[in-house]
């Protein structure tokens, strides 16, 4: 078979058992063992029978090679809570044909909008049978069935319902939603939600509240059923307390709530052999109970009762007391029903304790060696009533305590902590219901050592840190000859996918907002670890619910807290909303956001032209964050580069939608925009230095020239063709007159990176990288930080931030040397690290058409180059060589293992794995 099939699926949805869209795109990876093996037709077939005896719809045969963002939009859209089957067929360069595997998806309900009830479906207060609402309920089979249930209350609860079945079904797809958060179990197996946590994703509940789906259909059996979920507070109704941390807390000290009522929704739909279906649906005739876990704080702390607990409620055969009420119907969320289309939140890898010291009687201190995001586990043993406290945190102090740098953040360490009460039954386990954090360290207080014979305190048995983050595919690894280097590629990953959730965090520990810079910031280089494509499209949702009506996006999403000023207003974060659908295009080959996201950005531009200064400049933001702090510099080179950027990018979203008018009037505006920037930010008259640069305007009046001004003008285009070596120069002087110290803050760090791979300077990144003093990279890991901090500081608030991580993405590019350079790695480049210290690099990313290697190898002098290559079916890479005069022995490990020897800059490398010796 020339040509195999290994993976399908669908564009934005990482799990598509509740599909709710009537427009959905595929993608399909092929793999062929000739190096000139390629697609040169398809054909998809979707049905809702798996013997496709009838088609729902069929693209027929389509000429090309086209593997992804494949548009299928059938005729009246797809059938309501149906199973889909798809197939794709495709055709070789020499007429020979390979179908994929069988293919499902299950649908919700597509077109659950417009006259049906979008927001609460609580038939109990809108009866179906008053004439004035016969519309909202007439279309029975494309309308929501279940109703939002609770007690009214804002306290953790279980919900339970039993079910008789008088037959097993042959399947059997659950859709739920709990607000806050959930914890979905089916016959006491709480694996029936597939692992998933912290359901459902985090977003603007007055205006959307996503819905998961499990497949519970090995789980269910003839007889008595149980379907259970435990329900806790979330962002939804965050809870303080009595004696907790939350924020965002006013100067009142109030807080921000979407509601003020626990609640819950769930339709279990079951499908038997003989063709019939069942639904059943929450409603008044559930039981619900108070929970064991009477506070449930997203700040990572809870209080639980293990005395309290119900054992068995959630499992067939159990009797409810007098403390098991009829759920009530309630009103619910304001934000309509959407499937959760991003990854889920999971449980990764395990820790245990690297040390464990008793710090005084009855309190236990843990280092895990590791700081990551966390869901601990922990198993005492003690007697009955007996408290346990456990506190996190990412720094300890001189005594060994658990110590937050900050002073305006000292209630972490006094009011973020987790209680339990043991019930006395021998060896209990506690872990978090519904909360998490960042922390390295664990200090356990009214608990001892089992070493420690003489207390009688409840003794630790075991205690485990469990990484929680997004269940997104991990893509990419590599490693180098330099142990320092390894370190930072160490400590850049556990920061990056310790803050990937339903939303990218911008600290997991203290904040846990949504801010949107390091969405796009980061995508270059977060690309290379995690595949981030469906994750971007629900933080897209989360900023289209955010925009305002005047236009502006706020610079977060979902927008928890109002801040002010340039806090609320800086298109470096609201630009996400224009920047992320470029980057879903460039990176992964689809532009299915862009019909929803085009007028959102046109709003937006409107309205950041409201704000233009001087014809075009825009600076009114936040410049470059992070410099000495919050330093604010540099602002008319950082806005206004962004603003073009994104005038470029609706540009070319304009030309895919094919809106000529548009497109047109984008590149008009950002043609305007270009000479402008040049007009006041441009020196070209060579009298302060002997080569043309850019000024800033932080000083009005003066001239200055810093690599921040220069690199952004270099990256984003905006430098005219015969200035761009005198800009070049400018940039390296000024890095000199630097001693070679970053001088950057967390929006300009990217630039500064990608300029000097660009100039092919990775002496200069590892000087900037290993400085002794901040900022520095290495300072942070020669004192033992093991994820990056929030500034270039020591003693951080917060050591688990990600946007100084950018360096990850010159890691990839200029060191393992991978770069996309066309639409989700059709082509792209390998450039060996020649100019470096590196004599040994190896590394791999899974790009959207399958696995790129690379391993590169020097022995002592440069010519003296090794290197294996492994190119995807369906992509050509390029190996790009410092000289036309420089040669490369290429020779193919599959085929008959015959070496060529190629001249040149640029080497084209087909499909396969090769064993190159290179003459550079």
């Amino acid at each position: 078979m020339a040509l195999r099939v290994t993976r399908c699926g669908i564009h934005a949805f990482h799990e598509v058992l509740g599909i709710d869209t009537d427009k959905i795109r595929f993608f399909w990876v092929l793999q062929s063992y000739l190096p000139d093996g390629q697609q040169t037709a398809y054909r998809v077939e979707l049905s809702t029978s798996q013997s496709f005896n009838t088609l729902s719809w069929d693209s027929t045969k389509v000429e090309g090679n086209q593997q992804r963002n494949i548009l299928c939009a059938p005729q009246g859209g797809f059938q309501s809570t149906t199973f889909h089957y798809w197939r794709v067929t495709v055709w070789d360069q020499d007429g020979n044909t390979s179908q994929s595997a069988i293919n499902e998806f299950f649908t919700a309900y597509p077109r659950s909008s417009g006259l049906l009830p979008p927001y609460s479906m609580n038939q109990t207060y809108m009866p179906h049978t008053s004439l004035i609402f016969r519309t909202w309920f007439e279309d029975e089979a494309n309308r929501w069935k279940g109703v939002w249930i609770g007690d009214n209350g804002d306290k953790p609860v279980y919900v339970r319902k039993a079910i008789h079945l008088d037959r097993k079904p042959s399947r059997a797809i659950v859709f739920a939603s709990g607000l806050g958060h959930f914890n979905f179990v089916c016959n006491g197996d709480p694996s029936a939600a597939n692992g998933h946590k912290l359901d459902p994703g985090w977003t603007n509940y007055h205006r959307t509240v996503q819905f998961t789906a499990y497949d519970i259909s090995s789980m269910l059996q003839q007889g008595e059923n149980v379907l259970g979920a435990h329900i806790g507070n979330g962002f939804y109704a965050g809870d303080q307390g009595d004696d907790r941390f939350f924020w965002p807390c006013y100067e009142d000290n109030t807080y921000v709530r979407y509601g003020n009522e626990l609640c819950f929704f769930a339709e279990l739909h079951l499908f038997y052999e003989d063709g019939s279906r069942e639904t059943i649906t929450t409603g008044p005739d559930w039981s619900i109970r108070k929970s064991a876990t009477t506070l449930a704080n997203i700040y990572s702390s809870e209080t639980k009762d293990l005395r309290a607990y119900p054992h068995g409620w959630d499992t067939p055969g159990f009797n409810e007391d007098d403390q098991w009420k009829k759920a009530t119907p309630v009103t619910g969320p304001r934000g309509k029903l959407k499937y959760q289309n991003q990854p889920p939140v999971v449980l990764h890898e395990t820790f245990t304790p690297k040390t464990q010291k008793t710090l005084e009687p009855g309190i236990v201190a843990f280092d895990m060696g590791q700081n990551m995001t966390t869901m601990i586990k922990i198993q005492v043993q003690g007697p009955a009533g007996s408290e346990v406290i456990v506190r996190f945190s990412e720094t300890v102090g001189d005594n060994g305590k658990v110590l937050m740098p900050d002073p305006l953040f000292k209630a972490f360490e006094t009011g973020v902590f987790c209680k339990f009460t043991l019930a006395g039954t021998g060896i209990e386990t506690w872990e978090p219901d519904f909360c998490f954090t960042s922390a390295r360290y664990i200090q356990i207080e009214g608990v001892a050592l089992e070493s420690d014979k003489s207390c009688t305190l409840p003794t630790i048995v075991s205690l485990e840190s469990r990484h929680i983050s997004s269940a997104a595919r991990r893509l990419g690894t590599m490693t180098t000859d330099k142990e320092d280097c390894n370190q930072l590629l160490n400590m850049c990953y556990w920061s990056f996918v310790s803050n990937l959730f339903s939303y990218h965090t911008d600290c997991p520990q203290i904040e846990k907002f949504g801010w949107l810079e390091v969405t796009h910031l980061l995508a270059p280089a977060t690309q290379y670890i995690r595949d981030m494509e469906s994750l971007y499209s629900k933080i897209l949702d989360d900023i289209v619910d955010a925009q305002e009506p005047n236009g502006l996006c706020p610079t977060m999403a979902p927008e928890i807290r109002y801040m002010c000023g340039p806090l609320h207003d800086t298109i470096t974060w609201g630009g996400a909303v224009a920047l992320l659908p470029e980057i879903l295009r460039f990176y992964y080959g689809t532009t299915q956001v862009f019909e929803k996201l085009f007028e959102p950005c046109v709003r937006y531009m409107e309205y950041i032209a409201t704000k233009e200064r001087d014809g075009g400049l825009i600076e009114h933001g936040l410049g470059d964050w992070g410099r000495d702090i919050a330093f604010g510099n540099n602002q008319a080179n950082i806005e206004t580069a962004i603003y073009y950027r994104c005038l470029r990018n609706i540009q070319g979203m304009a030309k895919e939608l094919k809106k000529a008018d548009q497109e047109q009037r984008f590149k008009a505006w950002a043609d305007r925009i270009f000479a402008v920037y040049n007009k006041h930010l441009l020196v070209t008259e060579k009298k302060k230095y002997p080569y043309a640069f850019y000024t800033s305007r932080d000083a009005p009046g003066l001239q200055d020239r810093n690599m921040v001004a220069q690199a952004f003008a270099l990256q984003f285009s905006l430098v005219p063709t015969e200035h761009i070596a005198d800009i070049q120069a400018a940039f390296l002087a000024d890095c000199s007159d630097a001693g070679n110290r970053i001088q950057a803050g967390e929006i300009g760090l990217k630039y500064l990176w990608n300029t000097l791979t660009d100039v092919d300077r990775p002496d200069l990144v590892l000087e900037m990288a290993r400085q002794e003093e901040h900022p520095s990279y290495m300072r942070f890991l020669r004192r033992g930080e093991t994820t990056l901090n929030e500034f270039w500081q020591d003693a951080c608030r917060s050591k688990c931030h990600d946007m100084l991580g950018t360096i990850y993405e010159w890691f990839y590019e200029a060191v393992l040397g991978v770069k996309c350079e066309t639409e989700a790695y059709r082509t792209w480049t390998v450039r060996p690290p020649l100019r470096s210290e590196f004599k040994h690099v190896k590394g791999d990313v899974e790009c959207p058409y399958g696995k790129i290697e690379v391993e590169y190898e020097r022995d002592g002098e440069v010519q003296g180059v090794k290197m294996k290559v492994t190119v995807p079916t369906s992509t050509t890479g390029y190996l790009l060589l410092p000289r036309e005069e420089s040669e490369v022995d290429v020779m193919r490990v599959q085929a008959e293992q015959n070496t060529v020897t190629e001249k040149g800059r640029r080497v084209a490398l087909k499909p396969g794995r090769y064993e190159l010796v290179l003459r550079p």
